[in-house]
């Protein structure tokens, strides 16, 4: 280990690492802060651009706009009452109250050392976990570990949105996009209608920048956002000095929030699927009931802020244990950064550590330095970031389209890349109109060359007899639970669905009458 610790010091401390990982904080920080966009669309813009790098550095440089991504949504939120990104949310319950109280820059503070808080103890939990679950993860073979993928995208797709069967078929629609290249069994092209650029699978970046980043731009334009949003200077102007300070009295005072708020997001993150949105709202839930103060909540209460913030940041790095440990994917980013795993040769699961122990290492290095950058650069960066949520959406989207046009012609099939690209953008921009879930689209084309593996192996190994399943009962635990999943999800699905069939053919007889 103290080898993989001085090979790791000397990959990350390097100008050129430590400037990739300031700079991939303080984008992170600025796509964040404006309403609109996201740290995903951010990362998925910027996979291109670390080709050059080696991958710890690249890891680093991604990982830090994942950081920087969440703690800067909710500047917007807080300021303009327009949250950055969903988890920012309940960040608007009591941080912008407390900006129309003149105490904007109070709640800044606030969210920001709750973020750094829970991120600082989230990533410990990573590096304290990932291991462990690692080496148990070695002992499961083939049919163990379909049965987990299955159960990942069932679990993903219950919990991804409100409709279960959408969710499911954008997983399968995923799973068939892996399926074109070359077969590994057959070694014959497979799905490649002719095309050569083909023959290696679609191009991740082609996916991830057409669903993920130009389909947003499309689906903005379509909803007719115009000029950007203006920052209220109401409520950037303070009454009384003590009203931008955050004291060491205060810090106390919400410290219990941070703590719990990094408990319930160390733990929602550890879930695939369930997501920050989830772990801002149990935290809120939490430290509100909890407090002796709880009348304040929803009027400008820090501790509100710090609860939500804090669980919000703290799925960042928890996300990644389940990566790092078994392979699995559970958001969005998530699912971003282990295809660019895969782009720079490494593997994620239960054998990462094994083969690359030291650029693991020095990524954990490079999280720490981020989330030290976080916190210098939204200190000092505080009053900037007040003023770049008022950029026009009219600079920002051409900005956005050039960015993704030059990503897709780097990653090497030249104006291929870019073609496909323009038609994820569209089928992206389709899939957010018909509410198809993006999250269980790019996990089952990130999980689809492993699902495939394994099941291959598995029904090799089992001479295809179900019967074999008798012997596996981490197997049969999985797959029941996939069963579960299907039934219990997809009968309130069609609960819901019937519920509100009746609600609107009440309001239209209603209207009649």
């Amino acid at each position: 280990m103290l080898d993989y610790l001085v090979a790791a010091a000397s990959e990350i401390f390097t100008p050129l690492v430590l400037a990739s990982i300031v700079i991939g904080v303080l984008i992170g920080y600025v796509v964040g802060a404006l309403p609109g966009m996201n740290r995903t669309t951010a990362i998925a813009v910027s996979l291109p651009f670390t080709f050059a790098m080696s991958p710890a550095a690249a890891l680093s440089f991604l990982i830090g706009i994942n950081k920087g991504g969440a703690a800067g949504s909710a500047v917007s939120a807080i300021l303009l009452n327009v949250p950055g990104e969903p988890s920012s949310v309940v960040t608007t319950y009591d941080g912008y109250p407390m900006t129309k109280q003149g105490k904007a820059q109070k709640a800044l503070k606030v969210a920001l050392v709750a973020s750094v808080v829970g991120d600082v103890l989230a990533t410990m939990a990573l590096i304290l976990l990932a291991r462990p679950i690692a080496k148990f993860a070695i002992g499961l073979g083939p049919i163990e570990l379909a049965s987990i993928l299955i159960f990942s995208i069932t679990f993903i797709a219950a919990v991804s949105g409100e409709n279960f069967f959408k969710a499911l078929i954008a997983g399968f629609l995923g799973l068939l996009l892996s399926a074109p290249g070359i077969d590994a069994e057959t070694g014959l092209p497979r799905l490649t209608f002719g095309f050569l650029q083909l023959y290696d699978g679609v191009p991740l970046l082609a996916v991830a920048i057409g669903t993920l980043a130009l389909s947003e731009i499309l689906f903005q334009v379509d909803r007719g956002w115009r000029g950007g949003y203006q920052n209220p200077r109401k409520g950037v102007e303070t009454k009384d000095a003590r009203d931008s300070s955050f004291s060491l009295a205060e810090m106390k005072q919400v410290a219990p929030a941070i703590l719990r708020g990094s408990l319930v997001g160390t733990i929602v993150g550890l879930l695939p699927g369930l997501g920050a949105t989830l772990a801002s709202f149990l935290s809120y839930t939490w430290v509100r009931r909890s407090s002796a103060r709880s009348e304040t909540f929803g009027k400008g209460a820090p501790e509100g802020v710090a609860a939500s913030e804090s669980a919000d940041n703290a799925t960042v790095p928890a996300s990644l244990i389940p990566v790092f440990a078994i392979g699995v994917p559970g958001s969005l980013s998530t699912a971003l950064l282990m295809g660019a795993f895969m782009m720079h040769g490494l593997t994620p699961g239960p054998f990462l550590f094994r083969d690359s122990g030291e650029v693991v290492f020095a990524i954990y290095l490079g999280m720490i330095l981020a989330s030290v950058a976080l916190l210098v650069i939204g200190m000092y960066g505080q009053k900037l970031f007040t003023l770049i949520v008022q950029i026009r959406a009219t600079v920002i989207m051409p900005t956005i389209v050039f960015l993704c046009i030059v990503g897709a012609y780097m990653e090497g099939g030249g104006m291929f890349g870019v073609y496909l690209m323009l038609i994820f953008g569209i089928v992206g921009y389709f899939m957010k109109k018909l509410d198809y879930s993006f999250v269980t689209f790019v996990v089952g084309y990130v999980l689809g060359p492993m699902a495939e593996l394994t099941v291959r192996q598995s029904l090799i190994l089992s001479n295809s007899d179900p019967a074999v399943l008798l012997d596996h009962p981490i197997a049969i635990l999985f797959l029941l639970l996939a069963v579960f999943s299907i039934w219990r999800f997809s009968i309130a699905g069609v609960r819901s669905s019937t519920r509100d069939g009746s609600q609107n053919a009440t309001t239209k007889g209603g209207n009649k009458s």
